[in-house]
Formats: C-alpha cells, sequence, structure tokens
C-alpha cells in the first residue's frame, strides 16, 4: 500500500472532524456557513473516493466505500451550489447521511478485523452510534436548527475518529509488511551469498 493512499484516508479523517466542530461551533448559523461545509464535504468525498480506488484490491467492500464516497461528492455539491433546497432539507438529508455512513463504516469495521486490526470493534461501535444519530435525526426531523447541527457535528466527529482509527491499524499493517518484506530481502540474499560461497569453493575443489 502506498503512503499516498494512507494520506487520503488521513485527509478524510481529519476534515470530518473539522467539519464537526463547525457544526458544533456554528449551530446558530449552520446555513451562513453553508460554503464552508459543503468545500469540506466536497474535498472529503474526493479523497475518500481515491482512497476506495488505491484499496480495493487490498479491503473488500469498495463498492460500499464508492456509494459513500459519491453521496460526500453530491452533499457538497448541493450545499455550495443550492442553499434554498439544502435549507429545506437539510435535516433529512443528513439524517440520512448519518445513518448510512454509520452502516457503511460498522460493515467495514469487520473488514480491518480481517486485516488483524486489534481496534475494529472500536470502529464497529462508533459506526454504530453514528447510525443511531441519523435514526433519531430521521424520526424528529422538526428539530431546531441547532439541535440539528449538534446531532450532525457529532455525527461527523465520530465519523472522523473512526476513520483515523482505521488510519491507525492500516498504518501498523503496512509497517508489520515492510518489516516482513525486509525480512525476506535479507533472507534471500543471505541465501544468494550462501549459494555463492558454495559455488567457489566447488570451483576451488575441482580445480585442486
Amino acid at each position: 500500500m502506498k503512503k499516498s493512499t494512507l494520506f487520503w484516508l488521513a485527509v478524510v479523517g481529519i476534515l470530518m472532524v473539522v467539519l464537526g466542530v463547525i457544526c458544533i461551533c456554528k449551530s446558530s448559523s449552520l446555513f451562513a456557513a453553508s460554503w464552508v461545509m459543503g468545500g469540506l464535504t466536497l474535498i472529503i468525498g474526493i479523497a475518500k473516493m481515491v482512497f476506495t480506488f488505491e484499496t480495493q484490491k487490498f479491503l473488500p467492500n469498495s463498492a460500499s466505500r464508492m456509494l459513500s464516497s459519491l453521496l460526500m461528492i453530491i452533499l457538497g455539491l448541493i450545499f455550495l451550489f443550492q442553499k434554498n433546497f439544502m435549507a429545506s432539507s437539510l435535516p433529512v438529508i443528513f439524517a440520512m447521511w448519518l445513518l448510512i455512513e454509520g452502516v457503511i463504516i460498522a460493515v467495514q469495521s469487520f473488514d480491518y478485523k480481517d486485516k488483524e486490526h486489534n481496534r475494529w470493534w472500536i470502529i464497529l461501535i462508533l459506526g454504530i452510534v453514528a447510525a443511531i444519530l441519523g435514526i433519531i435525526g430521521l424520526q424528529n426531523p422538526d428539530i431546531s436548527t441547532n439541535t440539528l447541527s449538534i446531532f450532525i457535528g457529532l455525527g461527523a466527529i465520530i465519523l472522523g475518529l473512526a476513520y483515523l482509527i482505521a488510519l491507525l491499524g492500516l498504518y501498523k499493517a503496512q509497517k508489520q509488511i515492510g518489516k516482513l518484506g525486509r525480512a525476506i530481502g535479507i533472507g534471500r540474499k543471505k541465501k544468494k551469498a550462501k549459494d555463492e560461497k558454495k559455488e567457489i569453493e566447488g570451483e576451488k575443489g575441482e580445480k585442486e
């Protein structure tokens, strides 16, 4: 796995947390900050799509990650160019986003389990919590904007933490693979040197 692959996942996790903090801190003027949120959401979607392409052979369920990436990109574009539509549909849209993203994260946690990620269960719990926040939002679409912003912010922070924990596991896995590769390379070099030494000794024995 390339180092740039982990970079894209780091971008997703960090910006997701930043998005959550903005939602909570700007809960009284959420729509005024819509262009900032739209830009962040769009970047998150693009970064996640790049990460999906680069890990589709390493991690299964790439289709679910691609769906999540497209959803983020669409949300970002709506934030940037359709503010009136967003103002009237924000509760349902973000509740659905939290629900879908939470379920996807929960399912992907088992992929990390298969890769021997020790903290896969934390990712599972965070995904479930995000999905629950989405369900609460869908069941209460008439809640105030301030409350809704806090729900969105908490959900985004939870998802961001899940991605950062996944990043930590993939980074450790990459280091282990690198160590194993170096050990195999050293072993091959030693074997090659040993074989060459035997050949030289054999040639000397024949001359004698």
